[in-house]
């Protein structure tokens, strides 16, 4: 009989981003301090199988709203079916999906990672060419990454407690980086460099920043290359500040998930 394992996909948050460089091959090189979130995909692993299945169970807010498609590959090009690969093994995996495509909040890179961990893992370097996010998900925690993802220094783990706001569609992290360059900022405004370019890319994003202004009476920060924003926030005022997004949200920008996530401590081997 054929054992199933397993395995939590959790999400990370980009607390800060910062753009420090360039290299010759076209990679950015980054330090940022990101933290895993609570908010994750389960991840089912029949090593005896093969194949991959998707299952959405997004918590999409509004009433009377369309449910959005949950827009995922299923072919090779798939994070989970490259890091098989990478693995130099088949599996047949079952992937339920609680963290949004296209967010900012690495939930590809979290599934890849969940493969990676389970099948013993690889070293960083290696889990970053499927994904500058992967080699911190494999690590978890919180911790300040550099390079183009794979140097990771771990933090202490501290009590974090976050709201985070995904509109329906999604951003292209590529399209961001390309318009980062164009952009050329000389000056940098706010705790992630790749905002300004995320608004040219999407400009909806603006009206997300707004709608949340509107209720929270407070600027959110982009997650990553988005689309999510998020608000940081006390263990206390959580439950009332994600009630009242959850109740007006998609009445000002259309069907999102608004996830109410804790930071989750680093794995220990």
């Amino acid at each position: 009989m054929a054992t199933i394992h397993r395995e939590l996909a959790f999400a990370k948050l980009t607390r800060t981003l910062r753009v420090t460089g360039r290299r010759s091959d076209g990679y950015h090189l980054l330090a940022s301090e990101m933290v895993a979130l609570d908010l994750a995909d389960e991840i089912w692993v029949d090593d005896s199988g093969t194949g991959l299945v998707l299952e959405d169970a997004i918590a999409w807010t509004g009433r009377g709203l369309d449910r959005p498609r949950l827009d995922v590959p299923l072919d090779g090009s798939n994070l989970v079916s490259r890091a098989l690969e990478l693995c130099g093994r088949s599996a047949a995996v079952r992937v339920v999906k609680r963290i949004p495509a296209g967010a900012g909040l690495g939930g590809g890179s979290a599934d890849a990672a969940a493969i990676l961990r389970h099948f013993g893992g690889v070293e960083p370097a290696t889990a970053a060419s499927l994904g500058a996010d992967v080699p911190f998900c494999v690590a978890g925690g919180r911790g300040l990454v550099s390079g183009i993802g794979e140097v990771i220094e771990p933090l202490s783990d501290v009590a974090l407690s976050f709201v985070i706001v995904t509109p329906a569609f999604p951003v292209s992290t590529k399209a961001v980086y390309d318009a980062y360059d164009e952009l050329a900022p000389t000056t940098r405004e706010g705790p992630n460099d790749l905002e300004s370019a995320a608004l040219v890319v999407e400009p909806r994003l603006a009206d997300v920043r707004q709608a949340i202004v509107a209720v929270a009476r407070r600027s959110p920060t982009l997650a990553g290359s988005g689309a999510s924003f998020f608000l940081e926030c006390t263990a206390s005022e959580q439950a009332d500040l994600a009630e009242a997004l959850s109740a007006s949200i998609a009445e000002l920008i259309g069907p999102a998930v608004v996830s109410a996530c804790r930071a989750v401590a680093r794995r220990v081997s």
